[in-house]
This record gives C-alpha cells, sequence and structure tokens, in this order.
C-alpha cells in the first residue's frame, strides 16, 4: 500500500529540498508544491480567484507522482497548507470545497515531516514574512493545524545533513511498521 508523507510548516523551512532529498533516497516520485510554480508564471500576481485553480493543481501534481510510487510518495506541501495560506492571505476567498478537500485528504497521509524554522534566514521573493518573529508565529499556526487535527506528524530539526538523516530514519520507521502490521 502507498505511504504518502508530506514536508509540513511554514514557508522556507527546507520542504521542497527534503521532499527531493527523500524521493532521491528511496528512489520514489515527490510531489512538487504548485503554487510555486504557479506564482513564478504569474510574476507574483495571484488573486483569490486562483485559489480553486491552485488546489486542483496541488491535487494534480500529487496524483501524477503517485501514478509512478511503488510504496512511498512525498509530497512538498498538500492542501491543508494551501488552505492556510488562503486564509491568511484572502481571508473569505477560500473556496468550501478546498477546505473539506483539504481535510478530507489529510486523513489519507501515513506520516507529516513537521519542519521546524530552525534554519537560517534567507531571502525569498516568495516569502510573506518579512522578519523572523512572523516566520515563528506561522510556525506555530502550522503546528496547531496538525495537533488540532490529530495527523501523525513528526518534527524534523537542524541543518542539511542532521536534518535529511532524520527525515530518512523516521521514513524508514514508518516501513518497518508497515512490514510489522502485514
Amino acid at each position: 500500500m502507498l505511504k504518502r508523507v508530506v514536508l509540513f510548516g511554514t514557508e522556507s523551512t527546507g520542504k521542497s529540498a527534503l521532499a527531493e532529498g527523500l524521493a532521491t533516497h528511496f528512489g520514489e516520485p515527490w510531489a512538487p508544491e504548485f503554487v510555486r510554480g504557479f506564482w513564478d508564471r504569474r510574476e507574483g500576481l495571484i488573486e483569490g480567484a486562483d485559489l480553486a485553480t491552485i488546489a486542483r493543481g496541488q491535487i494534480a501534481n500529487e496524483e501524477t507522482a503517485a501514478l509512478a510510487a511503488d510504496r512511498l510518495l512525498f509530497c512538498d506541501t498538500d492542501l491543508l497548507m494551501n488552505v492556510r495560506w488562503a486564509d491568511d492571505l484572502f481571508p473569505g476567498a477560500c473556496p468550501a470545497w478546498v477546505r473539506q478537500r483539504a481535510d478530507k485528504r489529510a486523513r489519507r497521509y501515513a506520516l507529516y515531516l513537521y519542519c521546524e524554522p530552525d534554519l537560517p534566514w534567507e531571502p525569498d521573493p516568495q516569502r510573506s514574512f518579512l522578519d523572523a518573529a512572523a516566520w515563528q508565529a506561522s510556525a506555530e499556526r502550522c503546528r496547531e493545524m496538525l495537533t488540532s487535527r490529530g495527523l501523525p506528524f513528526v518534527t524534523v530539526r537542524g541543518k542539511g545533513s542532521e536534518r535529511i538523516a532524520l527525515a530518512i530514519d523516521t521514513v524508514n520507521v514508518l516501513l518497518r511498521e508497515d512490514v510489522e502490521t502485514s
């Protein structure tokens, strides 16, 4: 059975690098975050009316990658994070179906890897938070999204090889648990 693992957390916490690194290590695909490419194509001009398109794109990226997966799929974010950004950036504009689908899909994932905001602060043209305090507050809201829903997650922290090693070890535990329950 396919195990879906989501890299989750506020912006600029290494989610994309971890998703790609885990996919490479385990020889499995990863689903990139749709909105990053959408942002680039639109030169940063995103409106509330785009939220449904972004959600559909995130789902499509994940489901396309799932077709190539054997036992694991690494997702660089998910619909819950789409809802979170919709609520922050476009209050009241998130379509109800996106919110409902986000909660339903969240139950499908075997594990969330919550990325701690302990990396050095680096500028990113897509960054929404202009200072470290706002970045930390955003991270806490992300953690609360997982805990309030009772979703399975492990916190990933550290820099460079330490961070990827912790993520690899966590996924290996998930795979061993799968073998033990078979």
